[in-house]
């Protein structure tokens, strides 16, 4: 269940952008009704019937990827403009409250918390490890993986371009 919102983004990118900022709702009301949850279930039952879905039920998430899009274009709704807006406040926060040692540290632990995982998960012996354990652990070090991608886009951005067509940056004329 631990990287439940990365096979989201796998699957249905749109709704997966929207649970990391002010549309989670819609995107979790997406996500419940495509896996056949109530639109009462909340993010926890949602994260356990993604990280169990059937390829039939995550086809299903890629229509109600579709149908999200669709809905967000109705309201013109940018979902990228929006996570530029989110970062751009961030970063006017950190410049207004003169506070930049707090991000860097926070930045540097996690950082180091990430790389002293891998380094751990190279050096050690885990033939000793049972199923569970080694899925814990791989658990911490996607979450560890997740959030050090998020230091590095927030210092040295990212390509939205580049992740909406699958890890290539698009052609722009």
């Amino acid at each position: 269940m631990a990287d439940w919102k990365g096979i989201v983004g796998t699957v249905a990118p749109a709704i997966a952008t929207a649970l990391g900022g002010p549309l989670a709702g819609l995107g979790v009301s997406a996500l419940a009704g495509a896996l056949g949850l109530g639109q009462d279930a909340g993010e926890e039952e949602v994260a356990r019937a993604v990280s169990r879905a059937t390829p039939e039920q995550l086809l299903a998430v890629k229509r109600a990827e579709m149908d999200f899009a669709a809905r967000l274009k109705e309201l013109d709704i940018d979902l990228e403009r929006l996570a530029v807006a989110d970062r751009s406040s961030a970063r006017r926060r950190e410049a207004a409250t003169g506070d930049s040692w707090t991000p860097r540290l926070l930045a540097m632990l996690t950082l180091g918390l990430f790389g002293g995982c891998v380094w751990w998960a190279f050096t050690s012996d885990m033939s000793t490890l049972d199923a569970a354990q080694s899925g814990i652990i791989g658990g911490v070090i996607g979450y560890a993986s997740a959030k050090a991608d998020t230091v590095v886009g927030y210092y040295f951005g990212g390509s939205a371009g580049g992740m909406q067509s699958g890890g290539r940056k698009d052609e722009r004329r």
